[in-house]
């Protein structure tokens, strides 16, 4: 059974459209900001969190404007639970974020693992693991750590790097990925 619009287009073949676009209009940082534009008029994310037990199934983004209402929803889920503290994630991280998820074509919501992290918490981290950075982004409220069930690390990893938009990195040991808005690269096995 397939889903067919007003033009007779199935979604998987407008989904494979917004591929294409997304990787031909995002191929510099510079214009990350644009790349999901061939979406259309809204941009959504759906995401639980196992450590608050908390979720969100949002529209974050419509017709060119993010909407302040949900930005500040988004900060709260995406706070560091250790601490209940909360900073403004940068929304250019949701946006690879929901640019990934369409990519691998799937409706199952991310688990978020860590957004935003006080530096309290990410010097506790660092202190028990080589993997934690001193300057992690997640501090700036520009990085998240998530991970799916239907999908293996490997294809998730693949989904952000084609984004072109930030950071990737690839933890297959621990079964998650990074994405970050900070400059395009990537790392992991």
């Amino acid at each position: 059974m397939t889903d067919r619009n007003k033009t007779g287009l199935t979604r998987r073949a407008l989904l494979g459209a917004f591929a294409a676009t997304t990787i031909v209009a995002a191929p510099t940082f510079s214009k990350a900001a644009g790349f999901l534009r061939g979406a259309g008029d809204i941009r959504s994310i759906r995401m639980y969190s196992g450590r608050t037990g908390e979720s969100i199934d949002t529209v974050y983004w419509i017709e060119g404007d993010y909407i302040k209402d949900v930005a500040k929803e988004l900060n709260y889920f995406m706070r560091d639970w250790r601490t209940d503290g909360t900073l403004s994630m940068d929304l250019r991280t949701i946006d690879i974020m929901a640019a990934s998820h369409n990519l691998m074509d799937i409706h199952e919501p991310y688990m978020l693992l860590s957004g935003y992290r006080s530096p309290q918490t990410n010097a506790m981290l660092r202190s028990r693991s080589r993997g934690v950075a001193k300057n992690s982004l997640h501090i700036r409220g520009m990085a998240a750590d998530l991970r799916l069930k239907s999908r293996s690390v490997g294809q998730m990893f693949k989904a952000a790097r084609a984004c072109n938009a930030g950071g990737v990195g690839r933890y297959s040991g621990s079964n998650f990925v990074h994405m970050d808005c900070g400059t395009v690269r990537s790392w992991g096995r």
